[in-house]
């Protein structure tokens, strides 16, 4: 798998921006999470007076084959039917990019359908689907590095056109599934404490749902070599959409900017890309909390503090855009409030 070089933010200017931040006018600590937004911000830009320029959400949309077991209630041509759907703006995530001034790109990596043609999506596709992973790997290591790829060149050319704040979404019917493993095999918790609703399945639903992760979990046991690895499961479970949102943030934290990840299956790809490189959690800002099944106990796990908790579980990054307000406003309030001094003001404490 390619090697990114990833550093935690220099800390040199932490008591500066602690003290900065204190003598707002204002009570110490009263505002909270923002300040701790604040000071994580100015640490990945690594000044005092952070900034967020041209926002970006990436879009991946890929098949999986492990839908073919009935594991949503969702059919898979949903999938290709919401990417079009996105092109002519009548999704969620199109609402809430535009209400929050987000340039949204659009990405097939793996959709089983021939969208090459509709305008306004970015054809990456590396197959049609994944394979399905009751059976073997869900995709080849040369598609994983193909998955990866992407979303480098995405991160890559966001940045090129000024953009140091980047979100990931993702259509893809069935995610869930590798999402559940994933968190069960990252963080050693008992598989059917991950397994949840998905898009709507019923009690019944999941407990076929958990029925057939189970028996994948076992194939995969018995075929992952000695000296199992990250990579090895991510390939085995992952979809494309969801590798190529781990390359984009892996580049995203390599190139010091900052992540903003969503809900139940994007927090699962930062829970993959923080295994393999730690130090990509601190780029990392966690938008929403979900009410996917074992959603809070990986966020829990990861030692990540969402900023919201609105029962959203629609996917596409809409939880992580609906939180962009709140980090613009750590961001206004380090650069805009008035301090002490200059409000004439007593400083009380």
């Amino acid at each position: 798998m390619r090697h990114f070089s990833i550093e935690k933010p220099d800390i040199g200017l932490c008591e500066d921006i602690q003290k900065k931040i204190d003598h707002l006018n204002k009570p110490k600590g009263s505002l909270g999470t923002l300040e701790e937004l604040a000071m994580q911000l100015c640490l990945i830009q690594n000044t005092m007076t952070p900034k967020l320029c041209h926002p970006c959400h990436f879009l991946f949309g890929a098949d999986h084959g492990i839908e073919r077991e009935n594991v949503s209630v969702s059919p898979r041509e949903i999938t290709w039917q919401q990417m079009i759907n996105f092109t002519r703006g009548g999704g969620g995530v199109n609402m809430f990019c535009r209400q929050y001034g987000f340039d949204l790109k659009i990405v097939d990596v793996g959709v089983d359908y021939d969208l090459s043609k509709v305008p306004g999506i970015i054809n990456r596709k590396i197959a049609l689907g994944t394979n399905n992973f009751l059976y073997g790997p869900a995709m080849t290591e040369e598609q994983m590095e193909q998955a990866i790829a992407v979303g480098v060149e995405m991160v890559d050319k966001a940045i090129a056109e000024g953009s140091n704040i980047v979100c990931m979404g993702e259509m893809g019917i069935a995610n869930t599934s590798p999402s559940s493993v994933w968190m069960s095999l990252f963080e050693n918790v008992p598989l059917e404490e991950c397994v949840g609703a998905g898009a709507g399945l019923d009690n019944e639903g999941i407990r076929h749902k958990y029925d057939v992760l189970k028996r994948s979990v076992d194939k995969y046991t018995s075929l992952a070599p000695i000296d199992d690895t990250v990579e090895y499961a991510i390939r085995y479970f992952g979809g494309f959409e969801m590798v190529a949102a781990i390359g984009a943030m892996l580049r995203a934290a390599e190139r010091k900017i900052t992540i903003m990840v969503d809900g139940f299956i994007m927090s699962a790809c930062a829970l993959a890309a923080i295994r393999l490189y730690p130090a990509a959690f601190d780029y990392m800002i966690f938008g929403h909390k979900g009410d996917e099944g074992g959603h809070a106990r990986m966020l829990q796990l990861m030692g990540a503090k969402p900023l919201l908790a609105l029962g959203l579980r629609l996917g596409e990054g809409t939880g992580a855009l609906c939180s962009y307000g709140i980090i613009e406003s750590a961001v206004r309030m380090v650069r805009e409030m008035n301090n002490f001094d200059n409000a004439h003001i007593t400083k009380y404490f």
